[in-house]
């Protein structure tokens, strides 16, 4: 069945159920002109849009994975900045042939998302399109702390921080586009394709650094890590060294990357879409940091530190210092 046999009142109708949670800040969802929510703190507001051929394609991520990340890539934001996820609305751009399973599994994904990263869909919109299909989220959250977290607060001296592992998303985008998933074990391909098709947020992570005296800048990886390193020193005003034996990959990428003749560590500096946490901490608030966090079963690893000089991202590799050009991910070049 077509989109277009059950019109936009049917299908809203069906989404409805579909993504509709008990929420008891919620005092008007989805189906009135606009929804009502109430906050106790400061609101944090972010919006992303995933735009199929730009973001995913259909050959490599399916309906429910692309719902699912698409509200996590907002998540990822709110939780970055210190800031409790809280609600979303989305809007669909869709052609009038879109099959309703396609719908349905996507804001089943969404629904998904939701439940694991405790946020609720509060409305939104649904249009028609001759172009291609377009999920755009507008997340907001509640702020934890005092101050929000941002990129502007790194001082020379400070250690540079990143949760989690990075370059599992890209390396199976890689994988896929050169059809090399027969070179690779198949449980291999499948830990890639998680981290491709279903990001976490760091949403705990968040939670604690919103809370911890001593945490001075945070960036959420969606473009690679070079690049949000970059926007870390160009805010703060900072140079940054990271050493590249620090920075954590997966064994699933790092067989990929010896069997395909690639280079590991550039999946994780320039790949994105990891959703993990780079931000910076006070040397002396350093051990303090990881000890927290182990405590919590969140990996988090010191990769570098911040240097009194003029904006700029180096690498120590091999005994050789190099600079690391911005890459990542960039919509108009």
């Amino acid at each position: 069945m077509f989109v277009s046999e059950i019109g936009e009142f049917g299908l809203i109708e069906r989404l409805k159920a579909i993504i509709e949670r008990s929420d008891e800040t919620v005092n008007v969802g989805i189906g009135d002109d606009a929804a009502v929510v109430t906050y106790n703190r400061p609101v944090v507001m972010t919006t992303d849009a995933m735009v199929q051929g730009v973001h995913f394609r259909e050959d490599l991520i399916d309906a429910f994975s692309t719902g699912y990340k698409a509200i996590a890539a907002s998540v990822s934001d709110i939780a970055c900045m210190g800031a409790r996820p809280m609600h979303a609305l989305v809007t669909l751009a869709i052609a009038k042939d879109t099959l309703v399973e396609f719908v349905v599994s996507l804001y089943e994904g969404m629904r998904q998302a939701c439940d694991d990263f405790g946020v609720t869909v509060v409305g939104g919109d649904v249009v028609s399109t001759t172009g291609p299909l377009l999920v755009s989220v507008t997340a907001t959250g509640e702020l934890l702390g005092e101050k929000p977290l941002l990129r502007s607060g790194a001082k020379p001296g400070d250690l540079v921080f990143v949760t989690g592992d990075l370059g599992g998303s890209a390396a199976y985008l890689h994988l896929m586009e050169h059809q090399s998933t027969a070179i690779l074990a198949p449980e291999d391909v499948a830990v890639l394709q998680e981290r491709h098709q279903r990001p976490l947020a760091q949403v705990r992570m968040g939670e604690l650094l919103a809370h911890f005296e001593g945490c001075t800048s945070t960036n959420d990886i969606s473009d690679g890590l070079a690049s949000e390193l970059h926007e870390i020193a160009s805010a703060s005003d900072v140079s940054i060294l990271i050493e590249a034996y620090r920075i954590k990959t997966l064994p699933a990428l790092r067989h990929y990357a010896r069997l395909a003749h690639v280079d590991a560590l550039s999946f994780a500096l320039y790949g994105g879409e990891d959703y993990q946490i780079v931000g910076t901490v006070r040397p002396n608030r350093s051990g303090a940091l990881l000890a927290m966090c182990e405590l919590q079963g969140i990996q988090v690893t010191l990769i570098g530190r911040i240097e009194d000089a003029s904006p700029c991202v180096e690498m120590m590799r091999d005994g050789r210092r190099i600079e690391l050009k911005k890459g990542g991910y960039d919509h108009f070049s």
